[in-house]
């Protein structure tokens, strides 16, 4: 069993539904292509005549697009770039920097991953889109939702400045948990 001779390129993609690993095989000789998504084969095309182009999938729960480009640099070496939604990986990294806020934390031993979208106010933990309540209060809103019997709370307030925006804060059973830098 050839298992990965032909491994070019693997990178991680911090998503809402979780953190996907992608590998890609490219068989420079036999022209073969593979895309692992999290270990899952999604594509696979034996003998390409044409070395360079674009193989194009979707990544997580969300479906989110994804290609991988493949451009001669010089000779027989290649160069191999990830795009998520039509931006190149390091774009979409400083885009999502800007749109979500991550926070890790642990519960009764078990490690949680959850991730606002500022934009919709969506509330993801562990790969799944959880059910929440918003409510407008004094200085902001608090959009609560449960993990494991634990009440979260997300508490959105102005900083008062413009540029900084609105700061969002995670607070679990009265506790306030620190962003995670992905």
């Amino acid at each position: 069993l050839e298992k990965m001779t032909d491994l070019v390129a693997v990178w991680e993609v911090a998503l809402s539904d979780g953190v996907h690993k992608i590998e890609f095989e490219h068989g420079t000789t036999s022209g073969k292509r593979v895309v692992y998504v999290d270990g899952k084969e999604e594509i696979r095309r034996e003998w390409m005549f044409k070395l360079v182009g674009k193989e194009t999938f979707t990544v997580g729960a969300t479906k989110t697009k994804a290609a991988i480009n493949i451009d001669a640099v010089s000779g027989f070496a290649y160069e191999y770039t990830l795009e998520i939604n039509g931006k190149s990986l390091k774009k979409y990294i400083e885009n999502r920097l800007k749109t979500t806020n991550t926070w890790i934390l642990n519960l009764g031993g078990t490690d949680y991953r959850i991730v606002l979208e500022k934009d919709t106010m969506d509330v993801w933990c562990n790969g799944q889109k959880m059910e929440t309540a918003g409510e407008f209060v004094e200085d902001g809103t608090e959009t609560h939702f449960t993990v494991a019997d634990h009440s979260c709370c997300i508490k959105a307030v102005s900083s008062g400045k413009r540029k900084e925006g609105i700061i969002h804060t995670l607070i679990v059973d009265n506790r306030e948990i620190p962003e995670a830098v992905e």
